[in-house]
């Protein structure tokens, strides 16, 4: 998957039955790994402290991975009985709290500097906290504009199609014509992606009875029973997608990006997993192009994923949706 990053030393110090770790001013892959490791060995004392206090006082920026040993670090000491709290949060900090809801999760001292940006009903812009660049393509104005520009399309071609396919999904199935569920997007915010619904109407309440063909933190099978006859074509011809551009015109998704996960699977992943976070989640991308439904291997989807990453740019973002049409025109590559 990925090389184990290099060890880096976090500052602990003891009072009593308290404990106190400070963090960098990264708080990146690198970083992460370690801090992970720190908050661990911590907690597998046998007289572990009552309580780990994360400092973040020299903390300007920090990623999806920071973001994740957070979250694993976090689920540890719940296990443990020990309490965690957040102290001296930067708005740096404070900001991704606030983006993906964690702000409600985790203890936080409060101090003047996150009282004055720790109101949820404010956008970040509002706030005039940057959220970080974890990624070029995360602030890149132009490829915010051709998805813009493709979402636009998208879904103008979506209502031309409408009325067959709800049709079509009604006399097959009665139910509802779209299907919506949970997604993590960038850094790992919740949103609700949207598709026309392509399997039975209690397929989530089933998905127990199906066998998983692939390893790791996500769920595929090729002749899977939820799947209704017009949901193999909607599949077979990714018109299942084509509600996902409302999404991509929201800003919750990309045209071109990684896989969106599921929340269990976000929950499943190790420290170095959490980067395919680090830009937006697309409707198509590497995974999509390069084996679509053969990709049988959680670790393969990460190495697609930060390869996308590696190789981002405009041009390359151009050349995946080419690929991702003409895929979708070739009988014999259709998803599942």
């Amino acid at each position: 998957m990925t090389s184990q990053p290099t060890e880096v030393q976090f500052p602990v110090t003891t009072l009593d039955e308290m404990v106190i770790v400070q963090v960098p001013a990264r708080l990146s892959v690198i970083e992460a790994v370690s801090f992970k490791h720190t908050c661990q060995e911590l907690t597998q004392e046998n007289s572990h402290p009552k309580q780990i206090i994360i400092d973040f006082q020299k903390t300007t920026f920090m990623d999806s991975s920071g973001l994740g040993a957070l979250v694993s670090s976090y689920k540890t000491t719940q296990e443990k009985g020990i309490a965690m709290t957040l102290r001296n949060v930067t708005p740096q900090v404070m900001a991704v709290l606030n983006l993906t809801g964690l702000n409600q999760v985790f203890s936080i001292e409060s101090s003047s500097e996150t009282a004055s940006i720790d109101a949820d009903n404010l956008t970040d812009t509002q706030k005039g906290v940057e959220l970080p660049t974890t990624h070029p393509s995360v602030k890149s104005w132009m490829k915010r504009f051709l998805d813009i520009i493709g979402a636009l399309v998208g879904l103008v071609i979506m209502g031309i199609l409408f009325i067959p396919i709800m049709i079509a999904i009604k006399i097959d199935d009665p139910g509802p014509v779209f299907f919506g569920q949970i997604r993590c997007g960038w850094m790992g915010k919740r949103f609700k992606i949207w598709k026309f619904r392509s399997m039975c109407v209690d397929a989530e309440a089933k998905k127990a009875q199906v066998t998983n063909q692939v390893e790791g933190a996500f769920f595929k099978n090729e002749n899977d029973p939820r799947i209704t006859r017009v949901g193999k074509f909607l599949r077979r011809t990714s018109l299942d997608e084509f509600p996902q551009f409302w999404n991509v015109l929201k800003g919750e998704m990309s045209l071109v990006g990684t896989r969106p996960p599921t929340p269990d699977e976000v929950e499943r992943y190790e420290v170095p997993e959490w980067q395919r976070l680090d830009v937006k989640p697309g409707m198509t991308g590497e995974w999509q192009v390069n084996g679509r439904s053969k990709v049988r291997s959680f670790e393969d989807v990460i190495k697609l994923d930060l390869l996308y990453q590696k190789n981002w740019s405009l041009m390359y973002d151009l050349k995946l949706i080419f690929k991702t049409v003409a895929i979708v025109f070739n009988r014999n590559s259709g998803a599942y």
